[in-house]
Protein backbone atom coordinates (compact mmCIF):
# COMPACT_ATOMS: atom_id res chain seq x y z
CA UNK A 1 0.00 0.00 0.00
CA UNK A 2 1.16 3.63 -0.68
CA UNK A 3 1.71 5.34 2.44
CA UNK A 4 -0.57 8.49 2.96
CA UNK A 5 -0.75 11.49 5.78
CA UNK A 6 -3.35 13.74 6.16
CA UNK A 7 -4.99 16.17 9.28
CA UNK A 8 -6.21 13.64 11.91
CA UNK A 9 -8.17 16.22 13.94
CA UNK A 10 -10.82 18.97 13.52
CA UNK A 11 -10.32 21.51 10.44
CA UNK A 12 -9.47 25.32 11.78
CA UNK A 13 -7.62 26.25 14.69
CA UNK A 14 -7.46 24.87 17.54
CA UNK A 15 -4.98 24.37 20.41
CA UNK A 16 -3.31 21.03 19.48
CA UNK A 17 -3.67 19.32 15.99
CA UNK A 18 -2.76 16.14 14.82
CA UNK A 19 -0.86 15.19 11.84
CA UNK A 20 -0.47 11.24 10.79
CA UNK A 21 1.11 9.29 8.88
CA UNK A 22 0.90 5.62 7.96
CA UNK A 23 2.19 3.08 5.52
CA UNK A 24 5.30 1.06 4.82
CA UNK A 25 7.30 4.33 4.32
CA UNK A 26 5.87 6.35 7.05
CA UNK A 27 9.01 6.69 9.47
CA UNK A 28 11.01 7.49 6.27
CA UNK A 29 8.69 10.43 5.08
CA UNK A 30 8.64 10.98 8.80
CA UNK A 31 12.23 11.37 8.73
CA UNK A 32 12.19 14.36 5.84
CA UNK A 33 10.95 16.64 8.75
CA UNK A 34 12.34 15.75 11.80
CA UNK A 35 15.38 13.50 11.61
CA UNK A 36 15.29 12.05 15.01
CA UNK A 37 12.05 10.01 15.27
CA UNK A 38 11.32 8.84 19.00
CA UNK A 39 11.63 4.50 19.36
CA UNK A 40 8.26 2.77 18.72
CA UNK A 41 5.29 3.35 21.19
CA UNK A 42 7.45 6.72 22.52
CA UNK A 43 7.36 10.22 22.19
CA UNK A 44 9.46 13.43 22.22
CA UNK A 45 9.33 16.64 21.53
CA UNK A 46 10.98 17.28 18.07
CA UNK A 47 11.80 20.25 16.04
CA UNK A 48 10.33 19.95 12.51
CA UNK A 49 11.27 21.51 9.49
CA UNK A 50 11.51 21.85 5.88
CA UNK A 51 14.26 20.38 2.98
CA UNK A 52 16.10 23.74 3.57
CA UNK A 53 16.25 23.64 7.10
CA UNK A 54 14.04 26.45 8.01
CA UNK A 55 12.02 25.25 11.26
CA UNK A 56 8.20 24.76 10.78
CA UNK A 57 7.11 23.84 14.31
CA UNK A 58 8.19 22.15 17.70
CA UNK A 59 6.09 19.42 17.73
CA UNK A 60 4.91 16.05 19.88
CA UNK A 61 6.50 13.05 17.76
CA UNK A 62 4.81 9.39 18.49
CA UNK A 63 5.98 6.45 16.29
CA UNK A 64 3.96 3.31 16.42
CA UNK A 65 5.54 0.11 14.45
CA UNK A 66 3.36 -2.06 12.66
CA UNK A 67 1.01 -3.87 13.70
CA UNK A 68 0.52 -2.02 16.93
CA UNK A 69 -1.29 1.07 15.59
CA UNK A 70 -4.47 2.00 14.58
CA UNK A 71 -4.05 1.01 11.44
CA UNK A 72 -2.04 -2.26 11.61
CA UNK A 73 0.71 -0.23 9.26
CA UNK A 74 4.12 1.66 10.58
CA UNK A 75 2.30 5.15 11.62
CA UNK A 76 4.18 8.34 13.17
CA UNK A 77 1.91 11.60 14.38
CA UNK A 78 3.11 15.30 14.53
CA UNK A 79 1.32 16.58 17.81
CA UNK A 80 1.79 20.95 16.48
CA UNK A 81 0.04 23.41 17.51
CA UNK A 82 -3.15 24.02 15.82
CA UNK A 83 -2.32 27.04 13.59
CA UNK A 84 -3.52 27.11 10.23
CA UNK A 85 -0.41 28.30 8.87
CA UNK A 86 1.39 25.30 10.76
CA UNK A 87 -1.04 22.81 9.41
CA UNK A 88 -0.89 23.65 5.75
CA UNK A 89 3.23 24.59 6.26
CA UNK A 90 3.55 20.57 7.09
CA UNK A 91 1.12 19.18 5.20
CA UNK A 92 2.73 20.89 1.95
CA UNK A 93 6.25 19.67 2.99
CA UNK A 94 4.46 15.94 3.43
CA UNK A 95 2.97 16.21 -0.30
CA UNK A 96 6.62 16.98 -1.71
CA UNK A 97 7.81 13.52 -0.74
CA UNK A 98 7.63 11.35 -3.78
CA UNK A 99 6.62 7.95 -1.72
CA UNK A 100 3.33 9.77 0.05
CA UNK A 101 0.20 11.10 -0.84
CA UNK A 102 -2.92 12.65 1.08
CA UNK A 103 -5.67 9.82 2.35
CA UNK A 104 -8.63 9.86 0.80
CA UNK A 105 -12.03 10.20 3.02
CA UNK A 106 -11.47 7.41 5.77
CA UNK A 107 -8.57 6.03 4.64
CA UNK A 108 -6.86 4.92 8.15
CA UNK A 109 -10.10 3.41 8.77
CA UNK A 110 -10.53 1.16 5.96
CA UNK A 111 -6.92 0.58 6.43
CA UNK A 112 -7.44 -0.66 9.97
CA UNK A 113 -9.83 -3.17 9.00
CA UNK A 114 -8.36 -4.68 5.83
CA UNK A 115 -5.54 -5.11 8.43
CA UNK A 116 -7.55 -7.26 11.15
CA UNK A 117 -7.68 -3.99 13.55
CA UNK A 118 -11.05 -3.76 13.38
CA UNK A 119 -14.68 -5.23 11.72
CA UNK A 120 -16.95 -3.42 9.73
CA UNK A 121 -19.44 -3.38 12.76
CA UNK A 122 -16.71 -1.74 14.36
CA UNK A 123 -16.15 0.56 11.51
CA UNK A 124 -20.04 1.71 12.29
CA UNK A 125 -19.20 1.83 16.01
CA UNK A 126 -16.61 4.29 15.28
CA UNK A 127 -18.31 6.77 12.66
CA UNK A 128 -21.50 7.26 15.48
CA UNK A 129 -19.12 7.74 17.77
CA UNK A 130 -17.97 10.58 16.23
CA UNK A 131 -21.20 11.55 15.34
CA UNK A 132 -22.23 10.77 18.97
CA UNK A 133 -24.57 13.78 20.85
CA UNK A 134 -25.81 12.51 23.96
CA UNK A 135 -24.62 10.39 26.56
CA UNK A 136 -26.99 7.45 25.56
CA UNK A 137 -25.64 7.85 21.52
CA UNK A 138 -21.88 8.14 23.06
CA UNK A 139 -22.47 4.67 25.94
CA UNK A 140 -24.23 2.79 22.57
CA UNK A 141 -21.63 3.79 20.18
CA UNK A 142 -18.39 3.10 22.58
CA UNK A 143 -20.43 -0.77 22.71
CA UNK A 144 -20.47 -1.59 19.21
CA UNK A 145 -16.68 -0.06 18.60
CA UNK A 146 -15.42 -2.27 21.02
CA UNK A 147 -16.62 -5.64 19.55
CA UNK A 148 -19.47 -6.46 21.13
CA UNK A 149 -21.46 -6.94 18.18
CA UNK A 150 -18.32 -8.78 16.40
CA UNK A 151 -18.00 -11.42 19.66
CA UNK A 152 -21.49 -12.26 19.18
CA UNK A 153 -22.14 -12.94 15.78
CA UNK A 154 -18.72 -15.30 16.21
CA UNK A 155 -20.35 -17.13 18.85
CA UNK A 156 -23.34 -18.03 16.43
CA UNK A 157 -21.16 -18.93 13.99
CA UNK A 158 -19.17 -21.04 15.58
CA UNK A 159 -22.53 -22.51 16.71
CA UNK A 160 -23.93 -22.63 13.66
CA UNK A 161 -20.99 -24.03 11.65
CA UNK A 162 -20.94 -27.25 14.49
CA UNK A 163 -24.60 -27.56 13.27
CA UNK A 164 -23.56 -27.52 9.77
CA UNK A 165 -20.29 -29.55 9.84
CA UNK A 166 -22.82 -32.36 12.07
CA UNK A 167 -25.43 -32.61 9.21
CA UNK A 168 -22.35 -32.95 6.72
CA UNK A 169 -21.06 -35.56 8.69
CA UNK A 170 -24.21 -37.58 8.69
CA UNK A 171 -24.12 -36.74 4.45
CA UNK A 172 -20.71 -38.28 3.85
CA UNK A 173 -21.48 -41.50 5.92
CA UNK A 174 -24.33 -42.00 4.60
CA UNK A 175 -23.71 -45.33 3.22
CA UNK A 176 -22.46 -46.69 6.80
CA UNK A 177 -24.56 -47.22 9.53
CA UNK A 178 -24.00 -43.84 11.83
CA UNK A 179 -25.07 -44.57 15.28
CA UNK A 180 -26.10 -41.23 16.52
CA UNK A 181 -28.52 -39.52 15.41
CA UNK A 182 -27.01 -35.70 15.04
CA UNK A 183 -30.61 -34.29 14.59
CA UNK A 184 -31.40 -33.28 17.93
CA UNK A 185 -27.83 -31.65 18.64
CA UNK A 186 -28.58 -29.54 15.63
CA UNK A 187 -31.96 -28.21 16.19
CA UNK A 188 -30.49 -27.41 19.97
CA UNK A 189 -27.65 -25.30 18.20
CA UNK A 190 -30.01 -23.54 15.47
CA UNK A 191 -32.85 -22.82 18.23
CA UNK A 192 -30.42 -21.21 20.67
CA UNK A 193 -29.22 -18.98 17.63
CA UNK A 194 -32.53 -18.49 16.54
CA UNK A 195 -34.02 -17.15 19.98
CA UNK A 196 -30.75 -14.89 20.39
CA UNK A 197 -30.87 -13.57 17.04
CA UNK A 198 -34.62 -13.11 17.56
CA UNK A 199 -33.79 -10.46 20.37
CA UNK A 200 -31.22 -8.90 18.60
CA UNK A 201 -33.80 -7.94 15.89
CA UNK A 202 -36.42 -6.93 17.79
CA UNK A 203 -33.70 -4.71 19.88
CA UNK A 204 -31.73 -3.29 16.61
CA UNK A 205 -35.10 -1.00 16.18
CA UNK A 206 -35.22 0.74 19.35
CA UNK A 207 -30.60 0.71 19.27
CA UNK A 208 -31.15 2.40 16.03
CA UNK A 209 -33.52 4.72 17.15
CA UNK A 210 -31.08 5.53 20.19
CA UNK A 211 -28.38 6.66 17.63
CA UNK A 212 -30.84 8.42 15.23
CA UNK A 213 -32.83 9.98 17.54
CA UNK A 214 -36.23 9.51 19.07
CA UNK A 215 -39.28 11.71 17.57
CA UNK A 216 -42.27 13.20 19.73
CA UNK A 217 -45.04 14.78 18.02
CA UNK A 218 -46.82 17.56 19.12
CA UNK A 219 -50.27 17.09 18.09
CA UNK A 220 -53.97 18.52 18.33
CA UNK A 221 -56.43 21.25 17.11
CA UNK A 222 -55.17 24.58 15.43
CA UNK A 223 -54.67 26.95 17.94
CA UNK A 224 -53.99 24.51 21.06
CA UNK A 225 -50.52 26.26 21.90
CA UNK A 226 -48.62 23.31 20.34
CA UNK A 227 -45.61 26.13 19.15
CA UNK A 228 -46.31 28.00 22.10
CA UNK A 229 -45.26 24.57 23.45
CA UNK A 230 -42.43 24.00 21.15
CA UNK A 231 -40.47 27.32 22.02
CA UNK A 232 -40.83 26.68 25.56
CA UNK A 233 -39.00 23.43 25.57
CA UNK A 234 -36.45 24.71 23.03
CA UNK A 235 -35.59 27.38 24.83
CA UNK A 236 -35.90 30.08 22.01
CA UNK A 237 -38.70 30.98 19.01
CA UNK A 238 -38.11 27.86 16.89
CA UNK A 239 -41.76 28.19 15.59
CA UNK A 240 -44.02 31.18 14.65
CA UNK A 241 -46.86 31.73 16.84
CA UNK A 242 -50.04 33.85 16.60
CA UNK A 243 -53.91 33.44 17.42
CA UNK A 244 -54.53 33.15 14.02
CA UNK A 245 -55.71 29.14 13.90
CA UNK A 246 -53.62 27.08 11.04
CA UNK A 247 -50.41 29.34 10.98
CA UNK A 248 -48.20 26.38 11.31
CA UNK A 249 -48.40 24.86 7.77
CA UNK A 250 -45.36 22.46 7.62
CA UNK A 251 -43.90 20.21 10.48
CA UNK A 252 -41.36 22.01 12.59
CA UNK A 253 -38.18 20.04 14.04
CA UNK A 254 -36.14 20.79 17.03
CA UNK A 255 -33.52 18.60 18.57
CA UNK A 256 -33.06 17.84 22.02
CA UNK A 257 -31.03 16.19 24.53
CA UNK A 258 -33.49 14.58 27.17
CA UNK A 259 -31.62 12.58 29.92
CA UNK A 260 -28.63 11.27 27.33
CA UNK A 261 -31.32 10.69 24.97
CA UNK A 262 -31.83 12.32 21.24
CA UNK A 263 -35.32 13.88 20.67
CA UNK A 264 -36.90 15.42 18.15
CA UNK A 265 -39.54 17.30 18.95
CA UNK A 266 -42.18 17.69 15.89
CA UNK A 267 -44.80 21.04 15.77
CA UNK A 268 -47.51 19.88 13.33
CA UNK A 269 -50.09 21.43 11.61
CA UNK A 270 -53.08 21.28 13.58
CA UNK A 271 -55.65 18.93 12.67
CA UNK A 272 -58.94 19.71 11.07
CA UNK A 273 -60.58 19.51 7.91
CA UNK A 274 -59.92 23.24 5.62
CA UNK A 275 -60.71 24.45 2.41
CA UNK A 276 -57.02 25.52 2.23
CA UNK A 277 -55.48 23.47 -0.68
CA UNK A 278 -51.76 24.71 1.51
CA UNK A 279 -53.16 24.25 5.25
CA UNK A 280 -54.84 20.23 3.83
CA UNK A 281 -51.08 19.63 2.42
CA UNK A 282 -49.57 20.76 5.86
CA UNK A 283 -52.44 18.69 7.65
CA UNK A 284 -51.99 15.78 5.42
CA UNK A 285 -47.78 15.64 6.58
CA UNK A 286 -48.90 16.38 10.17
CA UNK A 287 -50.84 13.07 10.54
CA UNK A 288 -48.05 11.24 8.58
CA UNK A 289 -45.07 12.25 10.88
CA UNK A 290 -47.05 12.10 13.97
CA UNK A 291 -48.25 8.66 12.95
CA UNK A 292 -44.67 7.48 12.67
CA UNK A 293 -43.18 9.28 15.64
CA UNK A 294 -42.28 7.47 18.85
CA UNK A 295 -44.37 9.19 21.03
CA UNK A 296 -47.10 11.43 20.37
CA UNK A 297 -48.55 14.71 23.14
CA UNK A 298 -52.06 14.99 22.29
CA UNK A 299 -52.76 19.10 22.89
CA UNK A 300 -56.72 18.88 23.00
CA UNK A 301 -59.94 19.97 25.48
CA UNK A 302 -61.53 16.67 23.37
CA UNK A 303 -60.05 14.46 21.71
CA UNK A 304 -63.27 12.89 20.03
CA UNK A 305 -63.27 15.46 16.86
CA UNK A 306 -59.42 14.89 16.39
CA UNK A 307 -58.39 13.05 13.11
CA UNK A 308 -55.92 11.34 14.32
CA UNK A 309 -56.86 9.31 17.74
CA UNK A 310 -54.63 8.54 20.85
CA UNK A 311 -53.60 5.30 21.73
CA UNK A 312 -52.80 4.05 24.57
CA UNK A 313 -49.23 4.91 24.76
CA UNK A 314 -49.47 8.64 24.08
CA UNK A 315 -49.60 11.52 26.49
CA UNK A 316 -53.11 13.31 26.48
CA UNK A 317 -52.90 16.47 27.94
CA UNK A 318 -55.21 20.25 28.63
CA UNK A 319 -53.96 23.03 26.66
CA UNK A 320 -53.80 26.93 27.77
CA UNK A 321 -54.19 25.71 31.12
CA UNK A 322 -52.99 29.50 31.96
CA UNK A 323 -56.59 30.42 30.65
CA UNK A 324 -58.66 27.67 32.71
CA UNK A 325 -60.54 28.37 35.60
CA UNK A 326 -58.38 25.61 37.30
CA UNK A 327 -54.82 25.89 36.03
CA UNK A 328 -53.31 23.49 38.28
CA UNK A 329 -54.57 20.82 35.76
CA UNK A 330 -53.31 20.76 32.15
CA UNK A 331 -49.82 22.77 30.39
CA UNK A 332 -49.10 26.05 28.90
CA UNK A 333 -46.33 26.37 26.68
CA UNK A 334 -46.79 30.60 27.76
CA UNK A 335 -46.32 30.00 31.50
CA UNK A 336 -44.37 26.83 31.83
CA UNK A 337 -47.47 25.64 33.77
CA UNK A 338 -46.86 21.45 33.83
CA UNK A 339 -43.93 21.79 31.11
CA UNK A 340 -41.13 20.30 33.75
CA UNK A 341 -43.60 17.22 34.36
CA UNK A 342 -44.02 17.09 30.47
CA UNK A 343 -40.19 16.10 30.31
CA UNK A 344 -40.12 14.16 33.13
CA UNK A 345 -42.99 11.58 31.90
CA UNK A 346 -41.11 11.80 27.85
CA UNK A 347 -37.72 10.99 29.36
CA UNK A 348 -39.29 7.86 31.81
CA UNK A 349 -41.43 6.59 28.46
CA UNK A 350 -37.86 6.97 26.05
CA UNK A 351 -35.86 5.32 28.86
CA UNK A 352 -37.79 2.49 29.71
CA UNK A 353 -38.12 1.38 25.83
CA UNK A 354 -34.20 2.24 25.39
CA UNK A 355 -33.61 -0.49 28.01
CA UNK A 356 -34.81 -2.86 25.31
CA UNK A 357 -32.00 -1.74 23.00
CA UNK A 358 -29.77 -4.60 21.13
CA UNK A 359 -26.47 -3.68 20.30
CA UNK A 360 -27.00 -4.06 16.05
CA UNK A 361 -27.68 -0.46 15.71
CA UNK A 362 -28.16 -0.28 12.12
CA UNK A 363 -30.21 -1.36 9.15
CA UNK A 364 -27.81 -3.10 7.11
CA UNK A 365 -27.46 -5.13 10.53
CA UNK A 366 -30.99 -5.86 10.76
CA UNK A 367 -31.29 -7.00 7.38
CA UNK A 368 -28.75 -9.19 7.55
CA UNK A 369 -29.46 -11.05 11.19
CA UNK A 370 -32.98 -11.55 9.71
CA UNK A 371 -31.58 -13.66 6.48
CA UNK A 372 -29.62 -15.73 8.83
CA UNK A 373 -32.96 -15.89 11.02
CA UNK A 374 -35.02 -17.21 7.69
CA UNK A 375 -31.86 -19.40 6.83
CA UNK A 376 -32.22 -21.45 10.33
CA UNK A 377 -35.88 -21.31 10.43
CA UNK A 378 -35.96 -23.17 6.69
CA UNK A 379 -33.15 -25.80 8.03
CA UNK A 380 -34.91 -26.33 11.27
CA UNK A 381 -38.35 -26.81 8.82
CA UNK A 382 -36.00 -29.32 6.43
CA UNK A 383 -34.41 -31.18 9.51
CA UNK A 384 -37.27 -32.43 10.80
CA UNK A 385 -38.14 -34.25 7.62
CA UNK A 386 -35.29 -36.78 8.18
CA UNK A 387 -32.05 -37.53 7.13
CA UNK A 388 -32.56 -37.80 3.57
CA UNK A 389 -32.79 -33.43 3.18
CA UNK A 390 -29.82 -32.97 5.78
CA UNK A 391 -28.12 -31.90 2.39
CA UNK A 392 -30.89 -29.30 1.72
CA UNK A 393 -30.47 -28.36 5.16
CA UNK A 394 -27.06 -27.89 5.64
CA UNK A 395 -26.70 -25.19 2.96
CA UNK A 396 -29.06 -23.24 4.47
CA UNK A 397 -27.45 -23.40 7.21
CA UNK A 398 -24.56 -22.45 5.06
CA UNK A 399 -26.63 -19.31 3.96
CA UNK A 400 -27.62 -18.50 7.48
CA UNK A 401 -23.14 -18.01 8.01
CA UNK A 402 -22.72 -16.16 4.96
CA UNK A 403 -25.44 -13.93 6.27
CA UNK A 404 -23.92 -13.35 9.96
CA UNK A 405 -20.49 -12.77 8.21
CA UNK A 406 -21.89 -9.92 6.04
CA UNK A 407 -22.42 -8.23 9.49
CA UNK A 408 -18.62 -7.76 10.52
CA UNK A 409 -17.21 -7.50 6.94
CA UNK A 410 -15.93 -10.83 6.11
CA UNK A 411 -17.95 -11.12 3.14
CA UNK A 412 -20.81 -9.48 0.37
CA UNK A 413 -19.78 -6.18 1.48
CA UNK A 414 -17.91 -4.78 -0.78
CA UNK A 415 -20.14 -2.45 -2.96
CA UNK A 416 -21.18 -0.82 0.63
CA UNK A 417 -17.74 -0.12 1.83
CA UNK A 418 -17.11 2.71 -0.39
CA UNK A 419 -20.26 3.93 0.63
CA UNK A 420 -19.55 3.61 4.82
CA UNK A 421 -15.53 5.30 4.26
CA UNK A 422 -16.96 8.13 2.46
CA UNK A 423 -19.01 9.29 5.25
CA UNK A 424 -15.93 9.85 7.28
CA UNK A 425 -13.88 12.84 7.40
CA UNK A 426 -10.54 13.13 5.87
CA UNK A 427 -7.58 11.95 8.09
CA UNK A 428 -10.25 9.58 10.08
Amino acid sequence: MNTIFALASAQGRAGVSVIRISGPDAWDVARGLSSELPLARHSATRKLTDQAGAVLDHALVLSFQAPHSFTGEDVVEFHVHGSVSVVQAVLAELSASPVARMAEPGEFTRRAMENGKLDLAQVEGLADLIDAETEAQRKQAVRVFSGVLGERVETWRRKLIRAAALLEATIDFADEDVPVDVGPEVIALTDDVRGELQNEIDGSYVAERIRSGFEVALVGPPNAGKSTLLNRLAGRDAAITSEIAGTTRDVIEVRMDLGGLPVTFLDTAGLRDSDDEIETIGVSRAMQRAAAADLRVFLAEDDSSLLLKPSGMDIVLRPKADLADDPAAGISGKTGQGVPELIAEIQGILAERSTSAGIATHERHRVAMERALAGLEAAGAIIVQGPDLYDIAAEELRSAIRALEAVVGRIDVENLLDEIFASFCLGK
